[in-house]
């Protein structure tokens, strides 16, 4: 029987979804591509050995988990490089004028529609700051799928250790807060997503449409990974129609 993790002490029969947002449900290869660029004009102004990755080989590289010193020596710049490379797009990939080149999924409107009609309750977790969090729900049209109380980010003055250690509290935090529902599930595209999951007994989905690739995701055992969100609630609506059909005599 193919079911989510049961949570026996729950009394409801609500089933909730978490979301993280970069990933499922707002594509941010644009935004660290252009950090990724602004970083090499920065850095390597004189150094004649600059060689720009194409966005997709920078992409392929930052799904991998390749190390930041690593993708700005592979493009030209010595090992000292390197690291100011990294320092540097850390201070650089999550400030206010970069966030304008996010871009909305293909179908992630769709997909929240359709697991609200089908009853699901949505919860947003995101490793974002308030600010810029508001700035993308309402650009996106987003926010009317997750009323406040049922949206997870960081403060605006929180400080950041990393996100592997920073999503845990927040789900932990959510679980206090939450309804307790009688399966529960989260999709995302990090390692820190499947890591707050598992911390929590959470049954986790990956999808391909944000920072990770497969084998990235596979480390963690997710439930399925699949290629976006819309594939993600229709593995979800699937996965009901099947309990309900073997409930019924």
């Amino acid at each position: 029987m193919i079911r989510a993790v049961t949570q026996d002490h729950y009394m409801t029969e609500t089933v909730g979804l978490i979301a993280d947002f970069d990933g499922p449900i707002a594509d941010v290869s644009e935004r660290y591509y252009r950090v990724y660029h602004e970083c090499l004009d920065r850095l390597g102004e004189e150094n004649s050995r600059i060689k720009r990755l194409s966005k997709s080989e920078f992409w392929q590289l930052k799904r991998a988990r390749v190390p930041e010193r690593e993708i700005g020596q592979r493009s030209g710049l010595t090992p000292e490089q390197g690291q100011e490379f990294a320092k540097l797009r850390r201070e650089l990939v999550h400030s206010q004028p970069y966030l304008k080149y996010d871009q909305l999924i293909p179908g992630a409107i769709a997909a929240l529609e359709r697991a609200q009609a089908a009853g699901f309750e949505l919860t947003l977790m995101t490793m974002r700051r308030e600010r810029e969090l508001a700035e993308a729900l309402s650009r996106f049209d987003v926010g009317r799928f997750f009323p406040e109380e049922r949206r997870y980010c960081m403060g605006n003055q929180e400080v950041k250790t990393a996100d592997t250690q920073d999503k845990p509290r927040l789900m932990a935090r959510a679980m206090t807060e939450l309804p307790r529902y009688e399966t529960l599930w989260m999709v995302g595209d990090t390692e820190a997503d499947a890591i707050a999951a598992n911390s929590q007994g959470i049954q986790f989905i990956g999808v391909l449409s944000g920072i990770r690739d497969r084998p990235s995701l596979q480390a963690h055992h997710p439930y399925k990974i699949v290629n976006t969100l819309s594939e993600a609630v229709d593995v979800l609506l699937e996965t009901f129609t099947a309990q309900k059909a073997q409930q019924q005599p």
